[in-house]
């Protein structure tokens, strides 16, 4: 989850309660906000029904909406929270609330994928596009720098994104960790069956190994990506894995899970 840094007590307060400022910036958000015993979205959550039990329907409750919307509830999840609070706290507390939620959850611009939803549940950045190794990948993604100096990067993989197959050179140690921290994803080296990779999984890649990672077809995918130390290290990037070995390694898969 991203460090929420609140400024608004400070703007609209600051010389006039500089106390309140405070407590507004500093307690609630700046540690309250930030406490990890609760997800972000749940919270998000917490808060629309404490402030519609309370009956706040001006733009502090719009605020907290937003900040829901962001933070991956849907408009189903909002429609059956709201529901469940109008029977506990009062109907029409539930139809001002729904009134502003239908703005809030309009329809979702094209190309709304899941980013936020999926984004929420991470403890790291999905960050910006992957651009400058487009030409390797196939489908979207996006890195977020987590340590630059020491070489670790959280990288990201739409549904069915994958980099091409490479290989890291070095002339001594070298090579690459892979620790998965979000969604659902894949590892394989040439020769060998593919990995499926869950969150806590951590794969080390010697120098001098084929191999590739990317997504599941159905699922969002991110790894951090550690680099090893070693001499004279690169990276040669080498064919694409086509949708016949992709799709191969996905229905093997569902095979198995069928099975079970």
């Amino acid at each position: 989850m991203k460090k929420i840094i609140q400024t608004a007590g400070r703007d609209g307060l600051g010389t006039f309660a500089p106390e309140f400022a405070h407590y507004n910036d500093d307690i609630l958000f700046g540690e309250n906000w930030n406490n990890r015993d609760l997800d972000y979205k749940t919270r998000c959550l917490i808060t629309v029904v404490a402030l519609m039990s309370s009956g706040i329907t001006d733009s502090s409750l719009k605020y907290h909406l937003e900040n829901a919307r962001k933070a991956g509830v849907t408009r189903s999840e909002i429609a059956a929270a709201v529901t469940h609070t109008a029977f506990y706290a009062g109907w029409p507390k539930g139809w001002a609330v729904f009134n502003m939620a239908k703005e809030v959850w309009k329809e979702e611009p094209d190309g709304d994928d899941g980013r936020a939803a999926y984004e929420a549940q991470m403890i790291f950045p999905v960050g910006e596009p992957n651009d400058a190794y487009a030409a390797y990948f196939m489908g979207k993604s996006y890195l977020a720098p987590v340590d630059s100096q020491a070489g670790i990067y959280n990288v990201t993989f739409e549904p069915g994104c994958r980099n091409h197959w490479h290989i890291h050179r070095a002339d001594r140690d070298g090579g690459q960790i892979l620790i998965c921290v979000a969604g659902r994803g894949w590892y394989q080296e040439w020769g060998k069956d593919a990995v499926e990779m869950h969150p806590g999984d951590c794969i080390h890649i010697p120098a001098g190994v084929k191999h590739w990672h990317g997504a599941a077809s159905d699922s969002w995918f991110s790894h951090l990506a550690i680099e090893v130390p070693g001499e004279n290290t690169s990276n040669e990037w080498l064919e694409a894995v086509d949708d016949n070995q992709y799709e191969s390694v996905n229905r093997k898969a569902a095979c198995c899970k069928a099975n079970d």
